[in-house]
């Protein structure tokens, strides 16, 4: 009779243990499935963004559009004021945490996410680069910044330069890294045939194979995403590419299909 009741209350405890451990499987799973990793790491940028005196910003344009910014707290008049234009890796927390730091303790920086990036949006149809240049020339004067320097990277640099062509009274000096400005439309054509991918597939990544090509193009080392695991790409794309990924492929779309400039426009701020 002893043992019977033993094994009864074993079978109890194995039986609970073994529900216990599927409900945390399937918890896990769940999570991999979400970008909960990635949005935690977001968020911990977010505070590194806030030590560094900046806070979010969102301007509205008009009823369709609306800019957000990562500004300085309390900016300081004694400062130039610097805006810094991301690229198609992500949003700016990502793309500058690198450089954020220094920055800040010798600048007022202005960070605006893209439109269709991060917290950026717009009802318009229009998907040029100058469009986006408008935009954040307009959401910056609506917060007071007349004068400032543009560093830019990638997409970003377009940006940058039609800013820099817009408004040559406001912008003071340009950076423009890792941006194909000067491309012609055979040496475009060349780079395309040597990726064998149209770019919106790489620019715009949809597997986590996708998004390791993008960085091996964009940066010296090459395996810097070899050791990551899949999971944790697929959580980056989620949160970085799915929102508003249509139209995030019909900026890419405008830039590849737009005839190369050969007379660009010759910039009077200093260069960088």
């Amino acid at each position: 009779m002893e043992s019977k009741h033993l094994w009864q209350l074993i079978s109890f405890y194995l039986s609970t243990t073994l529900a216990l451990l599927r409900h945390l499987v399937l918890h896990i799973l769940t999570l991999n499935q979400s970008p909960f990793i990635i949005k935690f790491m977001d968020l911990i940028l977010s505070v590194y963004f806030r030590l560094c005196n900046l806070i979010p910003c969102a301007v509205d344009l008009d009823d369709q559009t609306t800019i957000h910014f990562w500004v300085t707290n309390h900016r300081r008049f004694d400062r130039p004021s610097l805006v810094m234009i991301h690229g198609y890796g992500g949003n700016p927390l990502w793309q500058f945490v690198y450089q954020v730091g220094p920055l800040s303790r010798r600048f007022n920086l202005y960070i605006p996410d893209l439109l269709f990036f991060g917290k950026s949006h717009s009802k318009s149809p229009f998907r040029s680069e100058f469009f986006q240049a408008k935009c954040l020339s307009d959401g910056l004067k609506r917060i007071g910044v007349d004068r400032f320097s543009v560093y830019a990277i990638s997409y970003g640099g377009f940006v940058a330069y039609r800013m820099a062509e817009i408004r040559p009274d406001a912008v003071e000096k340009v950076a423009i890294v890792s941006s194909g400005l000067s491309f012609t439309d055979e040496q475009r054509d060349q780079q395309l045939r040597t990726i064998g991918r149209h770019p919106s597939e790489i620019l715009v990544p949809k597997k986590p194979d996708d998004l390791r090509l993008l960085v091996n193009l964009s940066t010296f080392k090459q395996s810097t995403l070899k050791w990551v695991p899949d999971f944790l790409l697929r959580q980056f794309i989620t949160l970085m590419y799915d929102h508003c990924r249509k139209e995030k492929i019909e900026l890419a779309d405008y830039l590849v299909k737009k005839k190369a400039d050969p007379n660009l426009h010759v910039l009077t701020q200093a260069l960088g």
